[in-house]
């Protein structure tokens, strides 16, 4: 059984922070579907259509039948392990620096035999093994042998917390604390075992429900911060920006209406202002500091939350302007994954469908809780995905997106949600 992960001592300041090292990120493109899967917590392989071959590795054509016609489908990753060993040399500079490390081979039920990473409770072989796919730091999704049952501290493995972002026992910026979400997220965060806990509060002089229970609790400290102002960023990274672990953008503006309900572009400013713009100050100011402590010790600089909404996949003309400032928010997000991906900082977008909050009580249920949002945000950072989408209608709507988004486009403009 895993040790759990105990705090680990004050960085010695006389020490020079080790230059990062990414684990080999070579891969054909036909292999990225694994990967786009493992972004959203899913193993899935290629199955063939025509003769229902599971494939590993990936390929072009059918290793039975040499069809063509192979579909990502998800899979259970039940199996038993045939052999182990652990490696106690490499030539590679990621490995090496890690050294030893457990290597396995597994028999799949579905067919395929794959080579994993072991977890640590996972004795030798032979016995039975659940394979998950996971994303390394350089982004890419590699395999892991798991224990068919889970253990109390599986988490804290080492090779899951190098591949992942848990915020136990890291210093974490939630940039607004005044919403429910922000609140429910610092709640979640200490709940998680976070170190140190910044909450962003603009405009200080305003009485916020729930404000000052945040305030009072240990982890938490409030910091003036308002994202629509470039001081306030420049000014919060220049104080904080070396130390923050894990930066998590709750901050967001959100108005109904759509374009000719509404006259004058002021509300649609304000939107851009802050969901937009406001996620590009932040950047600007944060993400060279977290880049800058990527390799920063057991608990280096790990991961950037983005609360977006699955309104920005297509726009939600009760709410126009506002989905096109979160579509705009997405689109800059991607931006800022591929720049901090060279760092090993993961980008985590999460898109909620309605939120039970202020702004949408005239949707019908179901609605996301603050709570359960929150809770999704901190699941994402321990499993280590990026892309994520709680609740029933974030899933529905993803489904049919995917499916057709033009077909959505048009529901929507019905009245269809």
């Amino acid at each position: 059984m895993s040790p759990p992960f105990m705090k680990p001592p004050r960085k010695n300041p006389v020490l020079r922070t080790p230059q990062l090292n990414l684990p080999p990120s070579a891969r054909g493109r036909v292999a990225l579907g694994l990967t786009a899967a493992a972004a959203e917590g899913r193993f899935e392989l290629q199955v063939c259509e025509a003769c229902a071959a599971v494939q590993y590795p990936p390929r072009e054509a059918c290793h039975r039948c040499l069809s063509p016609q192979l579909k990502w489908r998800e899979q259970t990753g039940a199996g038993r392990l045939l052999a182990s060993t652990t490696l106690h040399h490499s030539n590679d500079l990621y490995f090496s620096e890690r050294l030893p490390w457990r290597l396995g081979m597994v028999q799949l039920d579905a067919g395929p035999s794959v080579m994993v990473h072991l977890h640590g409770d996972v004795g030798d072989a032979p016995q039975r093994v659940r394979v998950g796919a996971r994303l390394d730091r350089a982004g890419q999704a590699v395999l892991i042998g798991f224990p068919d049952q889970e253990s109390v501290h599986m988490t804290d493995d080492k090779l899951l917390r190098e591949m992942a972002s848990d915020p136990q026992f890291r210093k974490v910026l939630v940039t607004d604390g005044k919403s429910a979400v922000g609140q429910a997220v610092v709640q979640a965060l200490v709940k998680a075992g976070a170190d140190i806990i910044w909450v962003g509060h603009a405009e200080p002089w305003k009485k916020v429900v729930g404000l000052d229970a945040i305030a009072a609790l240990p982890q938490v400290t409030l910091v003036p911060l308002d994202v629509g102002n470039e001081r306030s960023v420049s000014e919060l990274a220049g104080q904080i920006g070396g130390k923050v672990d894990i930066v998590i953008n709750t901050a967001e503006v959100h108005r109904t209406f759509g374009i000719s309900a509404r006259r004058g572009t002021d509300v649609a400013k304000l939107e851009m202002e802050i969901n937009y713009f406001g996620l590009l100050r932040l950047a600007q100011a944060f993400g060279p500091a977290l880049r800058g402590r990527a390799n920063d010790g057991a608990t280096h600089a790990t991961a950037w939350v983005n609360v977006l909404s699955i309104y920005a996949l297509a726009n939600y003309p009760a709410h126009g302007t506002f989905s096109a400032s979160k579509a705009a928010a997405h689109s800059l997000a991607q931006c800022l994954r591929a720049e901090m991906r060279p760092a090993g900082i993961r980008v985590v977008n999460v898109f909620p469908g309605p939120i039970n909050e202020e702004w949408n009580q005239q949707m019908p249920q179901p609605k996301l809780t603050p709570a359960a949002l929150a809770a999704a945000i901190v699941k994402a950072l321990r499993d280590g995905v990026e892309d994520v989408y709680p609740g029933d209608i974030a899933q529905e709507w993803l489904q049919r997106w995917r499916d057709n988004p033009k077909v959505l486009e048009r529901e929507l403009a019905l009245g269809g949600n």
